[in-house]
């Protein structure tokens, strides 16, 4: 997925100016911060951290990506910008649920993911 294609959802859906940092990082990495945050001791695709009301974290692992992509039967591409979506909801102060996902079918839509 491009910077591009990023930038447009993070401002869909969060705005111009919230400042968000995604950083991409290894399973190891990954799992040590589901462990620490979450409490699950195994890799993850993506986890988001609210800092502020205009400000956030995103921890990308591209290869767990790819291997969820691959059980969800989606394109890689089509798979991170889901969770690119998801993420960015996450940080609006959404939990998982039917709100959540309405609100992610919203974006999705609009970016044909």
């Amino acid at each position: 997925m491009s910077k591009t294609k990023f930038d447009q959802i993070k401002k869909a859906i969060l705005g111009s100016k919230y400042d968000l940092s995604i950083v991409f990082i290894t399973p190891k990495k990954i799992e040590e911060l589901n462990r620490i945050y979450r409490d699950i001791n195994k890799p993850t695709d993506i986890l988001s951290f609210p800092l502020s009301k205009t400000s956030g974290e995103m921890f990308i692992c591209l290869s767990e990506t790819r291997k969820m992509a691959k059980e969800f039967d989606r394109a890689y591409e089509n798979f991170l910008a889901y969770l690119f979506i998801h993420g960015c909801v996450h940080l609006m102060g959404y939990d998982h649920g039917p709100k959540m996902d309405k609100i992610e079918e919203k974006f999705r839509k609009q970016f044909n993911v």
